[in-house]
């Protein structure tokens, strides 16, 4: 990165310059496209004059526009943090930041530039940071998972939006990445992962036309954020706040809510912690109900990776950037453009049906099994209430319990494990699955789809199972301890071909004894 700095970031790094106290020695971050200021309670955001074809900030009119759209995107995300649009305006030699609010008079100075004016975080409170303390936990990324949820189900969405979920307008922009990178097959990635990798969207696009169709049928295509990983997530005393979306070009914002979903899934597995996106990409899929939606989340897991190596890459050809800075440049391509590839390999799906009463510990296990293995965990509760239509915390009445309720949650269960392990996920089903029908619904399919099927059985005594329904809060599971006779009166034990694949699991012990060389062995 050049040192060269224009007169007005030299001045701006000046406490004087400020119509307010400076409360730390300000600090330039420089990136390829803005100047960003930080002086303590604020920040001042600059566009750089660039124009990359992407995004072009060339003229005065279009960097005023775009801090404005800045400005106005990130209220969804950040509310109280992206504070106003400021005037620069150059009287002389000194350049002088203007009140937003008051018209400047041709004789008071000509405006030369544009600042977003921000509230500054507090230090070190991007999760990214708390990733590198170990301050990540689970519990912040389910957070994350639902805030993402609400977040795109408060998105615009219209039919100009809409348009950019076509196969074409998704394979352009992918394809376009495959194209500005051939220069680096050889150097940072290698002939077999740039042809595999391109196949596997070449595939998907020409065999799967149907998935994306749909995506646009249900109105999945929406202005989302664009950027989603860790850097741009901030825990903000007790909030958590999703800033910096993509303001600038609409292809990269108008996008299919998995776009954003893959982008934190993806930095979360490239830092070597797929387990934390695994309870934001679990909690995202229950509070939606998007399961058809891990239908196209590899293509985007691979595409956000992808575009991650393609960006380190350029930094090979910079002649700013030091012999030491492209070594380090090239080794994160290298590993950015192996983690693409390897988003695309084909895997073995199989389906774990959980089985156990209410309170048996069905839902921990199940959560800890799909942060050890990758899986994706599809809980009864929640297939019950998106079926009938009412939101997940909302108690259901004894309407959505019925016979006719529970055979169709079963069947939905059952639908969706054989879909996604067919696409090569471990599901788990976590349900009850006291009866034989409701078992035998998911050992129909899976044997039509020639899938196999493990049944993770969760006991604990009963006084243990009391205890946990009594102290349960927060959880979208409406049992109480009064039903466990009744669940325990109507449960059918297992056929003798069944205890073949049964796996049984004490909840009050160390789950650690069912694991074996990475597989539940029992």
């Amino acid at each position: 990165m050049s040192t060269f700095l224009p007169p007005l970031i030299q001045q701006m790094l000046k406490p004087e310059f400020y119509p307010h106290p400076v409360t730390q020695d300000i600090e330039l971050v420089q990136t390829h496209v803005s100047f960003v200021l930080l002086t303590g309670e604020f920040v001042y955001k600059l566009k750089k004059p660039v124009d990359f074809g992407f995004l072009d900030y060339s003229t005065l009119e279009k960097r005023r526009h775009f801090c404005y759209e800045e400005l106005r995107m990130n209220q969804r995300g950040a509310p109280g943090i992206y504070l106003n649009v400021l005037r620069i305006v150059q009287k002389g030699d000194r350049f002088v930041l203007g009140d937003k609010l008051a018209e400047k008079s041709p004789e008071e100075g000509e405006i030369v530039e544009y600042a977003l004016k921000m509230k500054q975080f507090p230090p070190n409170c991007l999760f990214v940071d708390l990733l590198d303390r170990g301050e990540l936990t689970d519990a912040l990324m389910e957070r994350l998972g639902s805030i993402v949820a609400d977040y795109h189900a408060n998105a615009p969405t219209n039919e100009e939006i809409l348009e950019f979920g076509t196969v074409e307008q998704i394979r352009q922009a992918i394809d376009d990445n495959y194209r500005y990178t051939e220069n680096y097959i050889g150097r940072v990635q290698t002939r077999r992962q740039f042809e595999e990798t391109k196949a596997y969207s070449d595939r998907t696009f020409d065999r799967h036309r149907d998935w994306f169709e749909s995506r646009v049928r249900q109105r999945k295509i929406r202005e989302c954020h664009g950027d989603l990983h860790l850097r741009n997530i901030a825990l903000d005393g007790d909030q958590i706040l999703l800033f910096d979306c993509i303001e600038f070009n609409k292809p990269f914002r108008f996008v299919d809510v998995m776009y954003d979903v893959a982008f934190t899934v993806m930095d979360c597995e490239a830092r070597g912690r797929g387990d934390l996106g695994n309870a934001f990409l679990n909690t995202y899929i229950e509070r939606t109900g998007d399961w058809e939606g891990l239908r196209v989340l590899p293509l985007y897991l691979s595409r956000q990776a992808y575009v991650r190596a393609k960006v380190t890459s350029f930094l090979l050809d910079d002649e700013a950037v030091s012999e030491a800075e492209k070594a380090n440049a090239a080794k994160t391509a290298s590993e950015y453009y192996r983690l693409a590839w390897k988003y695309t390999q084909s895997h073995s799906g199989k389906i774990l049906m959980m089985s156990g009463l209410s309170g048996s510990g069905k839902s921990t296990t199940a959560g800890e099994v799909a942060r050890r293995l990758g899986a994706i965990q599809v809980r009864s509760d929640a297939v019950r209430k998106h079926l009938a239509g009412i939101p997940l915390d909302e108690r259901g009445s004894d309407e959505i319990y019925t016979a006719d309720m529970s055979r169709r949650t079963y069947d939905r269960l059952a639908e969706l494990g054989a879909m996604l392990a067919k696409l090569g996920w471990t599901v788990i089903l976590d349900a009850k699955y006291d009866r034989r029908e409701w078992r035998k619904m998911v050992f129909d399919r899976a044997e039509a789809a020639s899938l196999p099927v493990q049944i993770l059985h969760c006991t604990a005594p009963m006084s243990v199972l009391r205890d946990r329904l009594d102290r349960r809060t927060g959880d979208i599971a409406d049992a109480t301890a009064d039903l466990l006779a009744s669940q325990q009166a109507k449960a059918e034990g297992f056929t003798e071909a069944e205890k073949a694949k049964v796996v049984e699991i004490d909840t009050t012990g160390d789950l650690e004894e069912i694991w074996g060389d990475g597989e539940i062995v029992g």
